[in-house]
Order: C-alpha cells, then structure tokens, then sequence
C-alpha cells in the first residue's frame, strides 16, 4: 500500500493557513466597517427627523416606539438604550469622513467608550490616541477612567492651539510632546506603602517595567538604569533612561519624592545637555525630561 502523501513540513498547511486567518481578519473588518456605518447612519436618521423636531418627549415616544418595532422584526440588540448609543454617536462625530478614517482600527465597542466622553478636544484625543497606538477596548476604558486627557500637557493649552496639534495628529499622525507626556502619572499598580524611599520606587518601576511602560504610554523603550555620567570630573547617576520610537528622542526620569527643590531643574538640565551631547544619534531630537 501506498504511503499518503503529506503537505512538505508543514509549507502547503502554514500557506493555507494564513490564508484562511487573513480572509477572516478581513471578513471581520468588513462586518465591522459594514455595522459601524449602519450605527452611524441610524443616529443620524433619528437625530436629523425626529429628535431635531425640538420635542424631547415626542422624540422620547418615537424612539421607544422604534425601540418595539426593530425589536418585533429583528430580535434582541434594538432597545431603546442601544438607539440611543447610535444617536449619540452621530451627536459626537457629525461627520462621516472623520468616523470612516477611525473604523477600520477602531470597532463599535472603543466607539461607545468614546462617545460618552464630554469634551470635544477630549473625544478627538481619545480617538485619535486609540487608532495609533492600537489600544484594545479594555486599554481604552483604563484611559478614559485614569482621566489621560486631563493629565497632558495638550488639556491646559489654549482650544485653539490644542485643537491644531490634534489636527496634526489626525492627519498627519505627529505626535508631540504634549500629548505623550502625563500629569501626574498613576503608579497605583507598584504596590508601594505610603512611605518609601526614592531606591523603592525605581526598585518597584523595574520590577514591574511592563506596567510602568503602558502607563508612560506607546513608543517608550527602557534604555538604561542609573545611567552614569562624568561632568566635569564630578560623577553623576540619572535613575532611568528611555527612549520614544514616535518622538525620536530619548527621555530621561529622575526620580524624587516630596516637594519640588529648584535645584532638580537645574540639575536636569546638566542631564539633557550631556545626553544631547554624548548620547544623541544623528537625526534623532534633543533628549527630553
């Protein structure tokens, strides 16, 4: 009897295989892209014919009355709640070019954090933020909750400014400084008493390096630790180093704890201007604090 013929270590198996997962990624972005659109259009339907009548209870009445026949014809996910998500999410992105540059990396599920969002500036961050660095639903809900927005640099510009910084993000995908950089940042996850000393807290930032990097946000890298530096015969140790793949710039973290001293910035600054000078590689932007 003949031996069966096999597929040639594993090639002919692995080829249809990733066939297969690449034909389901893009039947389920197809679905998503197809069901996001639908969402939208019907908020914009039930906004622009009914809710816009200037009638709230007539809008509540026809909603609730639509809510029972979708339901009738379709079955479950057509409640009242749900038609209210949709127009509130065309109440928050008006515009179809906007939500169609957002729904092939974001699905209905980031849409529905995002929309409950009060500010303007805050929605287009969280967005924007959401489709570069790729945050999944639960990364996203984490964001909106730790108040990211509020802790950037971006949140206490002027509106205007910061609505053309977040115009270069969304077109461009520039990020800057401002919107990397949080404060405070929240250290719950290192478990630390509430008293402890400097050593402590870069002992527990190492130890839980994962953690503390998706707090500092996407495009951190860890360079270094106690980064040694001789300025001026004087030796010098800078707590943790990192690196910004985004920014093209390295980043440098000197830990304290207490009340701010004026001799830390000008300590700092003597960091920055050895690391731009010795540690800087071509085409990269001076280091940042």
């Amino acid at each position: 009897m003949e031996n069966q013929a096999s597929p040639d270590s594993g090639n002919l198996f692995s080829d249809i295989r990733q066939m297969i997962e690449d034909a389901r990624r893009a039947v389920s972005q197809t679905v998503n892209v197809g069901m996001t659109m639908l969402y939208w259009s019907i908020g914009k339907r039930i906004n622009e014919d009914v809710l816009k009548k200037e009638r709230a209870e007539y809008g509540k009445q026809i909603v609730s009355t639509l809510s029972g026949l979708l339901t009738e014809e379709y079955g479950k996910g057509w409640s009242e709640k749900q038609l209210r998500h949709y127009i509130r999410f065309f109440d928050k992105f008006p515009e179809i070019e906007i939500v169609s540059t957002l729904w092939r990396q974001l699905s209905w599920s980031h849409f529905k954090e995002i929309i409950y969002v009060e500010s303007e500036l805050a929605v287009t961050f969280y967005a924007q933020m959401c489709r570069i660095e790729k945050w999944d639903v639960r990364t996203l809900r984490k964001k909106i909750s730790s108040m990211l927005f509020e802790r950037t640099a971006i949140s206490q510009k002027p509106e205007a400014l910061a609505k053309l910084e977040l115009q270069s993000l969304k077109e461009d995908d520039q990020l800057t400084p401002d919107l990397v950089f949080q404060n405070p940042y929240i250290l719950d996850f290192l478990g630390l008493k509430d008293t402890y000393l400097e050593k402590d807290l870069e002992q527990a930032i190492l130890h839980k390096l994962e953690h503390f990097l998706l707090e500092l946000g996407r495009g951190f890298a860890f360079m270094e630790r106690q980064k040694r530096m001789i300025i001026d015969g004087n030796d010098y140790k800078l707590d943790l180093l990192f690196y910004h793949r985004k920014l093209r710039r390295l980043v440098a973290i000197d830990l304290k704890i207490g009340k701010f001293e004026a001799e830390y910035k000008g300590k700092m600054e003597l960091y920055l201007r050895y690391l731009e000078k010795y540690e800087t590689e071509t085409g990269e932007d001076p280091p940042l604090a």
